[in-house]
C-alpha cells in the first residue's frame, strides 16, 4: 500500500471517533484537535494495527503528534 491508500483506509477509521466532525488535515492534531483522550487514542491505535496487521510501540505513539505523523509511521511499519 501507498502512503495515499494508507491515508484513505486511517481517514476510514478515524471516522467514528470523530466526533466533531473535524476536517482531517497533514497538521491535525489528535489531542488538542480531534479531542481523542487516552482511552479513544487507544481504540484507534488498535483499530488501525488490526487493519494493517502492525505494532505500534509506546514510544512511537509518544511520537506521534498530528496526523501527518501517523501516516508516515503506518506506511513505513507496513512496508517493513
Amino acid at each position: 500500500m501507498d502512503r495515499a491508500q494508507v491515508d484513505a483506509k486511517i481517514r476510514e477509521l478515524a471516522a467514528p471517533f470523530n466526533k466533531k466532525g473535524v476536517a482531517i488535515t497533514e497538521e491535525t492534531t489528535f489531542a488538542n484537535d480531534l479531542e481523542f483522550d487516552s482511552l479513544t487514542v487507544m481504540d484507534f491505535v488498535a483499530e488501525i494495527e488490526d487493519e494493517f496487521d502492525i505494532i505500534i510501540s509506546m514510544n512511537q505513539q509518544a511520537e506521534i503528534e498530528n496526523y501527518g505523523q501517523l501516516v508516515d509511521a503506518v506506511t513505513k511499519l507496513q512496508a517493513d
